[in-house]
């Protein structure tokens, strides 16, 4: 009988705390605790895309300088990202403009420090060529628009 009664014992502790312990670990899921889960664990943001802008100008080329700069060039000629020179600082841009019109556009084509060819535009010549025109002359030259 003395053998018998330990193990009885461990029985009736198991069959005692089985339950408690299936409980305390929870069941299966429900299909509402994954969705809480799957809420809890998005990302802070998401990036939605907007559509490509619509052209200003429906011939390609017509851009005016205007329009090319509120496009491209002013993300970095507003602020000075990098060195640009700042449209309307006529100090930064004296020495520019002493270099004429040619010399500026052609360094703009190839691309200068941290500016891209075209500023990274699609941009024609001659839009480019519009382009510093519109910026040169806020900032102090007297060109003339190809």
């Amino acid at each position: 009988m003395s053998k018998k009664l330990p193990r009885l014992l461990t029985i009736s502790c198991l069959l005692v705390l089985v339950p408690v312990l299936a409980s305390a670990m929870g069941s299966k899921p429900k299909e509402t605790d994954f969705e809480a889960a799957n809420a809890r664990i998005q990302p802070l943001a998401k990036v939605k895309l907007a559509p490509p802008a619509a052209a200003t100008s429906s011939e390609p080329g017509s851009r005016t300088g205007e329009e090319l700069y509120k496009a491209v060039c002013g993300a970095c000629h507003e602020t000075g990202v990098a060195g640009a020179p700042k449209t309307g600082d006529k100090a930064a841009w004296a020495p520019r403009i002493g270099a004429g019109l040619a010399t500026l556009t052609k360094t703009s084509i190839t691309g200068k420090g941290a500016m891209p060819p075209k500023g990274g535009s699609d941009a024609t010549d001659e839009e480019l060529a519009r382009s510093i025109v519109f910026m040169a002359n806020k900032s102090g030259a007297n060109f003339k628009a190809p």
